[in-house]
């Protein structure tokens, strides 16, 4: 960089969550003071306490709070900014804010109004693009769309990051997802318009990152891959991108090149990424132009030794790229590490995190081995960092430990990034460090993510965008018959021990955890002020009549396991027949927290925590959560057979049946919006719907009864055919697109 730029004293980030931690790291190598903006769902998050002053925005949902451009802008003249940078998602690429923002006399840390506009409709940006001689898909109305042209790809015009996106794969569901992604995009975006794409199943998502000055000059900052997707939001991106450095220069060339044409096209400033769909042969064609830093710009700052935030600053205040464009070196690879249930139809997932932490992690937000953030000012940004010298692991969170993760936005807990000279020494150094993260919190992908860095096809580069559905093996707890039975036997002899110790048992002989900050339920409650009543004394679990063994049943991925044991006078037995065959799992210590085992003679240590009926059980190998069955059920709590039931927490849009009416397998009953995303609830059974408990607008929770359906034929109610929608077993399913930040990629 070069030019004296104006100095920017205190920039407010219109965002929320790791990106907002991610500006502010930035901001205070530089000495730049930082405005937070938080919705009330937000209001204990990291990033308000991190920001120098935070400004409240009043409401939960985005449409009350970070939507309101007026309230942002009110907020940043109210804080004293002088800038605001618009992170991702949200409002980043919405040209009347960024007009808004301009007009209040503040400098906006983006692409001008007219960029946004531009780029924001896929259908002009493509027009434009083809002037400029990109390659193009070609578009399709949906009206005059055929068999032969399928299958076809429903996108929505102003947004990205799989917001109103579809694969349509026969006709007849046309119409129907055209509608279903129009409503998503309105939701998400403020515009219903969605168009039509020739859709190529085994693509490779390419993307290259660009950056232009007010002076006319345009960088391409290096490629990325970013193939690895569900529903059509990355999950996994590296670069440099495996396709490219299979076909070599020549392939790279091409891209920049076309990617600076774009670029120039529109006369683009700031920070933008280029993103093209390419064939196995080499080929390729423009998607889309995201005009905003991406969610996975760390691969590119940890291959080039950037600050790509710091080169935003620098250019918003005027400065300009000099020299030549940055080289890359090495490999980074980076996972999204997601509270969703991916055995469960990528289901999101809220709750209270207890403990998170990856030992790991070497750097937090920073390039490693750069010794922090690069880029001090103007002559540092632009400048390549001497870098890494080996492996590395780099942690962008967007929560702490104590903080909920809620319905009201996407679920990503935060960005983990693996940097290393090859990119196997990247894939190994992510996968063990995923292994190593300690959670306590709702179900996460973490075990789908280390599996996926270990899986021989995708070390070998072999990624496409059907990577998951080529690779089925990558789903499940990841862990085999005997950790799982190890994992179990821990919870069972803790909970023993706790018990031995005079811990408290709630409904069902479920032990309450008195542990942390974690609510309990009334009923456990109610159990421990009787015992702080009525105390017992602590007479331990050995007796020297009493050999019976005890057991206690947990249920890992839908199969349910026993675990029976005992407590001699100076030892826990465990017994053999509740083992797998072959296993050999004997107990050497046992505390209510923390039990070491012996298994097939190797010993480890198992860290055990209760929140209720659900045990996480930690080891080196990785951590397994396990659901504890109670010892009776309450008859009242079964749901009756043909339930459907809410698999999330969400608002109900609309119902698509009355009570009466006969429906079939498959058709759509209840729709709810959960994490900014459409969800269709569906009957998998034909019958009668002969309730229906909700109504547009009611707020349910996870697992309340949304409606029934019997079969006029059978005879009997019998609970065993009861289920939450989506779940194994159910009456209903569940299907909806992936849940994003306001629209990021």
């Amino acid at each position: 960089m070069t030019a004296q730029p104006s100095p920017l004293t205190r920039v407010l980030v219109a965002n929320r969550g790791e990106i907002a931690r991610r500006v502010f790291a930035t901001c205070r190598a530089r000495g730049i003071g930082t405005v937070a903006v938080f919705s009330d769902a937000d209001a204990d998050a990291a990033f308000v306490s991190e920001a120098d002053s935070a400004v409240r925005l009043p409401g939960t949902s985005p449409a009350d709070t970070y939507l309101r451009g007026d309230l942002v802008v009110e907020a940043a003249l109210s804080a004293g900014a002088d800038a605001v940078h618009p992170g991702y998602g949200f409002l980043s690429e919405n040209a009347d804010f960024a007009r808004a923002v301009l007009a209040a006399g503040l400098t906006w840390i983006g692409p001008t109004p007219e960029s946004i506009e531009q780029m924001g409709s896929k259908v002009e940006s493509k027009r434009l693009m083809a002037e400029a001689g990109v390659p193009v898909l070609t578009e399709l109305e949906p009206e005059v769309i055929t068999e032969a042209d399928l299958p076809v790809l429903v996108k929505a015009s102003a947004g990205g990051g799989g917001r109103g996106m579809r694969v349509v794969e026969r006709l007849a569901d046309l119409r129907e997802t055209v509608e279903s992604a129009s409503r998503e995009a309105a939701s998400a975006f403020g515009d219903a318009t969605v168009f039509c794409e020739r859709y190529i199943p085994e693509g490779h998502h390419i993307e290259v990152q660009v950056f232009g000055d007010s002076h006319g000059r345009v960088w391409a900052v290096g490629e990325r891959e970013c193939s690895v997707q569900r529903r059509h939001q990355k999950v996994v991106e590296e670069a440099p991108a495996p396709l490219v450095e299979r076909h070599g220069s020549a392939m790279r060339a091409r891209l920049y090149e076309a990617a600076r044409s774009a670029a120039e096209r529109i006369g683009y400033v700031g920070a933008g990424t280029v993103e093209f769909l390419a064939a196995d042969d080499g080929s390729f064609y423009f998607l889309e132009m995201n005009t905003r830093l991406q969610v996975e710009h760390p691969v590119t700052e940890c291959t080039t030794g950037m600050d790509l935030v710091g080169l935003q600053l620098d250019i918003a205040a005027g400065g300009a790229l000099t020299g030549e464009e940055p080289e890359s070196s090495g490999h980074a690879i980076e996972v999204r590490l997601y509270a969703e249930d991916p055995d469960e139809d990528w289901q999101p997932q809220s709750g209270p995190v207890h403990a998170f932490a990856v030992p790991g992690a070497d750097v937090a937000f920073a390039v490693p081995g750069a010794g922090g953030v690069q880029g001090s000012g103007p002559q540092g940004v632009g400048r390549q960092s001497s870098g890494l010298q080996g492996p590395a692991l780099r942690l962008d969170a967007g929560l702490e430990a104590g903080e909920t993760i809620t319905t009201f936005y996407d679920p990503m807990i935060a960005k983990v990034i693996g940097v290393g000279p090859t990119r196997q020494a990247a894939a190994h150094v992510l996968a063990s460090g995923l292994e190593s993260m300690r959670w306590d919190g709702p179900r996460t992908n973490a075990d789908l993510l280390a599996a996926v860095l270990r899986e021989p096809g995708f070390l070998a580069g072999e990624t496409t965008t059907r990577y998951f559905e080529d690779h089925p093996e990558v789903f499940g707890s990841g862990a085999d018959e005997t950790a799982v039975a190890a994992a179990a036997v821990a919870a069972a002899v803790a909970s023993g021990a706790a018990a031995a110790a005079g811990a408290v048992a709630g409904p069902g002989d479920v032990l309450v955890s008195t542990a942390g900050t974690g609510a309990v339920s009334g009923e456990e409650a109610l159990a421990l002020a009787i015992a702080q009543d009525h105390p017992r004394p602590a007479v331990g679990g050995w007796r020297l009549f009493h050999a019976d063994w005890r057991s206690r049943t947990f249920t890992v991925d839908g199969e349910e396991i026993t675990v029976e044991y005992r407590q001699r006078r100076d030892a826990w037995e465990v017994n053999p027949e509740s083992l797998p065959a072959g296993a050999d799992i004997r107990v050497v210590a046992a505390a209510p927290g923390s039990v070491r085992l012996s298994v097939d003679g190797v010993e480890r240590r198992y860290a055990v925590s209760r929140r209720g009926r659900s045990v996480m059980v930690s080891s080196p190998a990785g951590a397994l959560r396990l659901e504890e069955a109670p010892r009776y059920t309450d008859p009242s709590a079964v749901a009756a057979p043909g339930s459907l039931l809410a698999p999330m927490p969400g608002t109900v849009l609309r119902v698509g049946a009355e009570v009466g009416q006969t429906v079939s397998a498959g058709q759509p009953i209840v729709w709810l919006e959960a994490m900014k995303m459409e969800h269709t609830i569906s009957s998998d059974a034909d019958g009668v719907l002969v309730e229906l408990r909700v109504s547009a607008g009611d707020q349910v929770d996870v697992g309340t009864m949304l409606a029934v359906i019997e079969d006029p034929d059978a005879e009997g109610v019998h609970a065993e055919g009861a289920g939450t929608a989506g779940s194994a077993g159910a009456a209903g399913s569940a299907d909806g697109a992936d849940a994003t930040r306001g629209g990021r990629s």
